[in-house]
């Protein structure tokens, strides 16, 4: 079993480890590795969601429970993270509010589908796309709002509302997400050509991105506050699968394919959008960061050990 679990896994940080090498050494510059995520945050992830979302049959994955599973585990996260880097690391709350924001958003693209498809094949994703169809707007929305609400410098409740809008309606992924929905509800066919064009993105769309993530991980350093580091990757790592494993399994008796998606993409480390949202705040930069380092190189045998207990692997 253990070996079995560590093919899956391996395969995922060898291309991950392979963009990070090629950049360290130079072979791959830092303006190819900005050229690579802009082309798979943009253009290939959405192309990839969009082809998902227009084919799936929402009825079978969208159940509450499996919903409520993921995000009220998230949510817990992101309160546990901020009231620990308020009482534990003294933070202000602005500061607070970026590092539990780290423990919200789990990097369920760029990991979590690859994971999961070496797992238990391309058939088990439909779950797994239902989580991520509301994770960025979720998580977003839950983020600037708390910041906005909590800083000293925090805007009203109109001005708070037009950012999370802003921030949702430019994202490439919320736009592929969109455009899914629409040709899935509309009952929209997608003509031929169109479709094998959106396939050959979509198909370099997680193997680009591991090779682009590996390349981005080069400019962060684990050394700045490991500690709150530290935290966020037990948050992110553990607890959130955690919660989301006895809600899922122990409250509400799911299916074993909707448990492992649920579990899988809450066992993710911290995703780039972590840095990306202290950045737009100028605070807690060095701790998601750190955390992000931290976690993804702790996610090797973490994601082992929920793959070990979920079993079934393929």
């Amino acid at each position: 079993m253990i070996v079995e679990i560590l093919l899956v896994v391996i395969p995922v940080f060898l291309v991950m480890g392979a963009g990070y090498a090629a950049t360290r050494g130079g072979v791959f510059s830092s303006s190819a590795v900005d050229g690579l995520m802009v082309f798979t945050q943009s253009f290939a992830i959405p192309c990839l969601l969009f082809r998902a979302l227009a084919d799936l049959d929402l009825g079978e994955v969208f159940d509450p429970r499996l919903l409520l599973s993921f995000y009220l585990g998230a949510v817990t996260a992101f309160t546990l993270g901020i009231l620990g880097a308020r009482k534990l690391f003294r933070h202000r709350p602005g500061e607070a509010v970026a590092i539990g924001f780290g423990a919200l958003f789990s990097n369920s693209v760029l990991l979590g589908l690859p994971i999961m498809e070496r797992a238990y094949g391309s058939a088990s994703l439909g779950p797994t796309f239902a989580i991520i169809s509301i994770h960025a707007p979720f998580c977003y929305f839950l983020g600037i709002t708390v910041m906005e609400f909590t800083r000293a410098d925090g805007r009203g409740l109109v001005e708070t509302l037009r950012i999370v809008s802003r921030t949702i309606v430019r994202n490439g992924l919320m736009i592929g997400l969109a455009l899914g929905f629409l040709f899935n509800l509309g009952d929209i066919p997608i003509p031929d050509p169109v479709r094998v064009a959106v396939d050959m993105v979509a198909d370099s769309a997680l193997p680009a991105a591991l090779f682009g993530l590996g390349g981005v991980l080069t400019r962060y350093s684990i050394r700045a506050s490991l500690a709150e580091a530290g935290m966020i990757a037990t948050l992110s790592l553990l607890v959130h699968p955690a919660i989301t494993y006895l809600l899922a399994h122990g409250v509400f008796a799911l299916p074993d394919a909707f448990v492992r998606s649920a579990v899988v993409t809450a066992s993710m480390a911290p995703g780039v959008n972590s840095y990306v949202f202290a950045s737009m705040y100028s605070r807690g930069q060095a701790q998601a960061a750190s955390a992000l380092i931290l976690a993804t190189a702790l996610l090797v045998l973490t994601a082992s050990g929920w793959l070990a207990i979920l079993g079934g692997v393929s």
